[in-house]
This record gives structure tokens, C-alpha cells and sequence, in this order.
């Protein structure tokens, strides 16, 4: 789960991790009461959108007069942002922040994320602050600084240092690195988070470091612990059909392909979804139906996928273990009832009751395609879109 930059400070902040001063609003006259309520003769004005790329795309500036704010936030508010991460669709800004302005000296970047290949919490420092940190990787990765933390010591002091000299933090910049950084971790470690991203970590001119920019993402198999933070999610901000698919308790990641696929286990969503790539298509989505899944499940699950416009196509690939064919055939037909299936069908089922889910697709009336084995799935699914 992702959350604002504004919520993402207001977390790191009761850690103890310096940030500037700032205030969330949702109304062009709240942005101006915000700018007074600060008391400074400058102040920053930040679309939230849960995307990188705000600056560039118009949705970040510095102002010094609370009408100059006003006026800002209007042109923002209710209107989509449309930046490198989002698509050319945007997002609707529905909230700003209007946060203290800061003397920047230097900008860096830090970043603190789950290391799946390393099996441990690593920390990514690079004195190329205010980009990201892929294109840094791809053209200057001598200038990217991976520590990866040992989780039953913590961070430790010379792990800091080290990486507050990599950063050319100098005298007393380096103590204060070392205190942000042990709590950038406590945050991490008691929040359940998956990924924080400090860009940019800046040095200001008075000598000062602190967090310019935050971003959180958050383990969510482990919102269950934190029902403070679970209140902290924004719909507006997530896929639609991924929202709906929740309700469902159905594992959905949203594509951008063309062919529907609807698979139980998640080994065998993978390896379908690869096959579709195999025969010169590609995948509309990851959907995970699970193991015991019911009638009705089946049948939201099959309304996702027709409720895609860009979907041409629809592969089922079944085996029925845990789950019975039966069941899932009857919940596509159930389904099918509710939303007009305009779209090639290919059914690949094997396993428990498969002789009983095939005579249930047979016997309703709708169009499907039945295919022996994965490949013959995906291959027919392929030719009959015309990929």
C-alpha cells in the first residue's frame, strides 16, 4: 500500500526524522490558510498524487504570497497531473501540501527498501539526489551506494558514517545523517514498510539535513497490525478494477496488454502469462483466483476481467486441485449471465470434476473455445484476437 507524501511525513516525523513544516488541503481556500498558518515569507506548494515526476510536470512551486497559492491550488485541485509514472491519462489532484520553503545547498538521495535478492533490509544512497534513481543506475551506477543491514543489529554506527562519507556529508552533517538514518530505520522496522524513499535528502544552506521529499509503501499482509495506517489509503489513487478485486480476496495486478487471464495458483498465473508472451501476445492482468475459491468469487472475478476495455480476449487456465472445474465453470456462467461476453473464450481445465465443468460450459450456451494443455490454450487464445 502506497500513501501521499504528506502522510509519509507525518509518520517519519513522530520518529523523530526532520522534515520541514507543512500542511494538506483540499480546497484553494484551505492551500491559502495553510500558507498563512506557517508564518513564513515563502512556501512550497505540492500536488499529491501517488507518482514521481510532480516537479516536472507543473505540479510543485514556490510561492511567497497566500493568494499566489491560492490561485496555484486551484489550477491543481480537481484536475489530472499528468507525469512520467502515470500515463498520459494522469492523476486527479484531489489534496496539495503546503509545506515550509528550504535553503537547498545539496541534494541526495536515500532509500531504504526489502533486498529480496540479498534476503535482508538494504540501504541505497547516491549523491544524485532529485532523479531517479533508475536512470542513475543506468548511467552512472559508480555513484549508487547499496549497505544492506544486518536485521538483529540494526543500523549500525560505521554503516551510517560510511555511507554519510559516500554522500560527502561533512563535520557535524555526518552525526546528524547518523541520527536520520537510525530513525528512518525504527520507522521502517515498526511500520511494517516494504520501500522508503528520501528524494531529495537535501543539505541546506545553514548546514541542515533533512527530508526534502518522502515516499512510504507498506507490507500489506501486515495492515492487520497497523490499523492507523490502513486508514491512511487513498481508492482514489489505486487501479479500479484492483480495488474491486480486493473485496473478492482475489489477487489481481492490472497490465497492459490485451488478453484476460484468470488462473488459480500463482505459480500457474506466472507460467501462463508467460506462455501468452511465448506465442507474440500479452497479458491484461495477473489474476489469482486461489485454491478454494467459490461460484461466486469465480463469477467477480470474471466480471473484472470483462469490465477491461482493453481486453480482446479471455484464457481460463484451470487445475483443479484444491479447486473443483465444476465450480469454476459455473461461476463463469454465472457471470456471463451478468455481463455480455463479446470476447473470444478459451478454456484450458484439468483436474478435479473436469468432466463435469466441461459439460457445464457445454450446456450453456455460451461460446467457448476448449483447449488440451497450456500451449494449445494460449496459441488458440492468440489466433483468435489476431495478435
Amino acid at each position: 500500500m502506497n500513501i501521499h507524501e504528506y502522510q509519509a511525513k507525518q509518520i517519519l516525523g513522530r520518529f523523530g526524522v526532520p522534515v520541514p513544516k507543512g500542511q494538506f488541503a483540499t480546497t484553494p481556500e484551505e492551500a491559502a490558510a495553510a500558507f498563512t498558518a506557517l508564518g513564513q515569507p515563502k512556501a512550497v506548494v505540492k500536488a499529491q498524487i501517488h507518482a514521481g515526476g510532480r516537479g516536472k510536470a507543473g505540479g510543485v512551486k514556490l510561492l511567497n504570497l497566500a493568494n499566489d497559492v491560492r490561485d496555484f491550488a486551484a489550477k491543481l485541485l480537481g484536475k489530472p497531473l499528468v507525469t512520467h509514472q502515470t500515463g498520459p491519462e494522469g492523476r486527479v489532484v484531489r489534496r496539495v501540501y503546503i509545506e515550509e520553503a528550504s535553503e537547498v545547498a545539496r541534494e541526495l538521495y536515500l532509500g531504504m527498501l526489502v533486498d529480496r535478492k540479498a534476503g535482508t533490509l538494504s540501504v541505497i544512497a547516491s549523491t544524485e539526489g532529485g532523479m531517479d534513481i533508475e536512470e542513475v543506475a543506468n548511467k552512472t551506477p559508480e555513484k549508487i551506494l547499496t549497505e544492506q543491514i544486518n536485521p538483529l543489529l540494526g543500523v549500525a554506527g560505521f554503516q551510517a558514517r560510511k555511507i554519510a562519507f559516500s554522500l560527502m556529508l561533512k563535520d557535524k552533517q555526518v552525526g546528524q545523517f547518523a541520527t536520520l538514518l537510525a530513525a528512518l530505520y525504527k520507522a521502517f522496522i515498526e511500520t511494517d514498510a516494504s520501500l522508503i524513499e528520501i528524494n531529495p535528502l537535501v543539505v541546506t544552506k545553514d548546514g541542515r539535513v533533512i527530508c526534502l521529499d518522502a515516499k512510504m509503501s507498506f507490507d500489506d499482509n501486515a495492515l492487520f497490525r497497523h490499523p492507523d495506517i490502513r486508514e491512511l489509503r487513498d481508492a482514489n489513487e489505486e487501479d479500479p478494477a484492483e480495488t474491486e478485486a480486493a473485496k473478492y480476496d482475489l489477487s489481481y495486478v492490472h497490465l497492459d496488454g490485451n488478453i484476460g487471464c484468470m488462473v488459480n495458483g500463482a505459480g500457474l498465473a506466472m507460467a501462463t502469462m508467460d506462455i501468452v508472451k511465448i506465442y507474440g501476445a500479452e497479458p491484461a492482468n495477473f489474476l489469482d483466483v486461489g485454491g478454494g475459491a467459490s461460484t461466486e468469487k469465480v463469477a467477480a472475478a470474471f466480471r473484472i476481467l470483462l469490465a477491461d476495455k482493453r481486453v480482446k480476449g479471455v484464457l481460463i487456465n484451470i487445475f483443479g486441485g484444491i479447486m473443483r472445474c465444476d465450480v469454476l465453470a459455473q461461476g463463469v456462467v454465472e457471470a456471463a449471465k451478468q455481463v455480455k461476453l463479446n470476447v473470444p473464450l478459451v478454456v484450458r481445465m484439468e483436474g478435479t470434476n473436469v468432466v463435469e465443468g466441461k459439460k457445464i460450459l457445454a450446456e450453456s450456451g455460451m461460446k467457448v473455445i476448449t483447449a488440451n494443455g497450456m500451449a494449445d490454450a494460449a496459441e488458440r487464445i492468440v489466433k483468435e484476437i489476431g495478435a
